[in-house]
């Protein structure tokens, strides 16, 4: 029996998505990626959490995982604190009907969802404008998966996750696009050949297209959708997502109401980034314009991706993270917004901010 420790689930979790885990004999994750990469999925307590296991920072971490007699324990400066268990997916082991292993289509992410970037590449990638904290071709360049998932392919690896693993929604994400809708129509593409073969609630993330009528074309084919700010701060923003701050804020506040007009409240989210250089206030004042139009703020700290243009950097301190999560969490009560209205991605699946165990 691992004695039980007086640190709540969720300040523990904090601790972990900002201080990240020692592992020895662990599968440590997957390495890059478009979303928070470079960590595994610890699963303790009622949580989940995407703990960073592979970046500069995780040596000087407190915690560790050890094994003992067939069971892990995350340990802190050596002091047993939880059992912790790391959700398997059989689906991962098998191959497409064209060769392809499962694994490069789509991952397991958190307890029970599959997520997927549907096009592995984005416009912005070789240029000044790119996002500093995205690790989206990097994986391609490792060769741990393919350009771009063809409808047919995600449709049978989903169907195959939701029989074997018990999946019980979808993430679709994408690189930007040149094209004009900056590759909705390929993620309403693909999400209609998923939802036709396994009938999971759906997700779908995008940069806002031009002409904001763009995203009713997910209306009949996803359940919730991302359009992700990254940061309040414009000034910060320009420094680490030049693409992002050439779109004027207010079209992003136009693009979620749209959003939410279409797929309702609490259905629409938008990654918020902790740890770029932004002060609380910004993530708090951020986060209560959202809240009141009805949109979950995904509040994450930095996660330094190793080989991502901000790979040097530490993210923000548990306590910092502890108080945004605290101040935020009222608010989201107070517009009711919640994590557990949500029918579909990040938010549902709660791996990689505490916000939800906040709530």
């Amino acid at each position: 029996m691992f004695k039980s420790h007086n640190l709540e689930t969720k300040d523990l979790k904090v601790d972990l998505l900002c201080l990240g885990a020692r592992t020895s004999g662990v599968d440590k994750g997957r390495k890059a990626g478009a979303g928070p990469a470079a960590g595994g999925m610890f699963l303790f307590g009622n949580t989940v959490a995407n703990v960073p296991t592979q970046s500069w920072f995780v040596s000087t971490s407190p915690y560790s995982v050890d094994a003992e007699n067939g069971k892990y324990a995350i340990k802190s400066d050596g002091e047993q604190i939880t059992e912790v268990r790391f959700p398997s997916a059989k689906f991962q082991a098998l191959k497409t009907k064209d060769g392809i292993p499962y694994d490069k289509i789509a991952l397991l992410h958190g307890a029970d969802c599959l997520a997927t970037t549907t096009i592995q590449t984005c416009v912005y990638w070789n240029t000044p404008k790119r996002c500093k904290f995205c690790a989206i071709e990097l994986s391609l360049k490792n060769g741990v998966t393919i350009a771009r998932k063809t409808p047919e392919q995600l449709a049978e690896v989903a169907l195959a996750a939701k029989k074997l693993d018990l999946v019980t929604h979808i993430t679709l994400t994408t690189g930007t696009t040149a094209t004009p809708d900056k590759g909705i129509n390929y993620l309403a593409e693909t999400a209609r050949a998923i939802k036709e073969a396994t009938g999971l609630p759906i997700h779908a993330q995008f940069e806002p297209p031009k002409e904001l009528s763009m995203i009713d074309v997910l209306y009949d084919v996803v359940d919730t959708v991302g359009i992700h700010v990254e940061s309040f701060d414009r000034v910060v923003l320009k420094e680490v997502a030049p693409c992002k701050v050439e779109i004027p804020f207010q079209h992003y506040v136009d693009a979620w109401k749209r959003s939410v007009d279409i797929f309702g409240d609490s259905q629409v989210s938008s990654y918020v980034i902790a740890g770029l250089g932004e002060s609380d206030e910004s993530i708090i004042g951020g986060s209560k314009l959202l809240a009141e139009l009805g949109v979950y703020p995904f509040i994450v700290p930095l996660r330094p991706i190793p080989g991502s243009l901000l790979e040097n950097e530490r993210p923000p301190s548990p306590d910092r993270m502890k108080y945004i999560y605290e101040e935020v969490s009222g608010i989201l009560h107070d517009n009711g917004v919640s994590w557990r209205k949500n029918k579909a991605g990040c938010v549902r699946c709660r791996a990689c901010s505490a916000l939800p165990d906040f709530e």
